[in-house]
């Protein structure tokens, strides 16, 4: 086999860990990431697993990476191209609202469970965590203050607090599909956001753009 060939290879098989690693961390926590359970289900050998993550906690690391890669595709990406401000942050909400309508991940949103499972641990695991809420909430301010700057909103808006409400309504709307099974959990999140940003509430919770 060319060294090529073994990179190649090398590079599908964490690959595969590394999306295993976000399924399982979304379902049962990424404490249940072990490197037996994961060489197990993957048909691998430990010894295999191990030379790409040396540790548990750099695969749980890998996971929450990964997973902020699918976020920003599912939630930032579409909304991308609307006009920064208010339209903008209209689709990042309708977007938000449609991944976690959607399952996109297995087990309801990662970074939810993920924060619940280690807000009282210290570690590089609660770090990357902490970093990866406060660029999302940076993002989602950004847009708030352009939306005041542009007349969109009023001149007194507060937006870390518009901010901290909004993750409000993303969290409910999380637990009540994850535990409640509410069909009609989306199109409430839909009318909150609708209140919060002073727009006629939408039909429904992910048509809000």
């Amino acid at each position: 086999m060319s060294p090529r060939h073994s990179l190649a290879e090398a590079g599908r098989t964490r690959e595969r860990i590394i999306q295993r690693s976000v399924d399982v961390a979304s379902v049962e926590g990424l404490s249940g990431l072990t490197l037996g359970r994961l060489a197990a289900d993957l048909g691998i050998s430990k010894s295999g697993l191990l030379g790409h993550f040396g540790t548990k906690e750099a695969l749980q690391l890998a996971a929450l990476e990964r997973g902020a890669v699918i976020f920003d595709r599912e939630v930032w990406r579409p909304a991308s191209g609307a006009t920064p401000g208010l339209p903008r942050l209209r689709a990042v909400c309708a977007a938000w609202i449609s991944y976690l309508e959607r399952g996109v991940f297995p087990g309801g949103c990662l970074f939810v469970s993920s924060t619940f499972e280690f807000d009282g641990r210290d570690g590089r695991v609660l770090a990357l965590l902490r970093r990866q809420f406060r660029a999302w909430a940076r993002r989602l301010t950004g847009e708030l203050r352009t939306a005041v700057a542009r007349g969109e909103l009023p001149p007194e808006t507060d937006s870390e607090q518009l901010v901290f409400e909004l993750y409000g309504v993303m969290m409910s709307l999380n637990h009540s599909i994850q535990l409640g099974a509410d069909a009609a959990a989306a199109v409430r999140a839909g009318h909150a956001v609708a209140g919060l940003l002073g727009q006629p509430a939408a039909g429904s919770g992910s048509k809000l753009a």
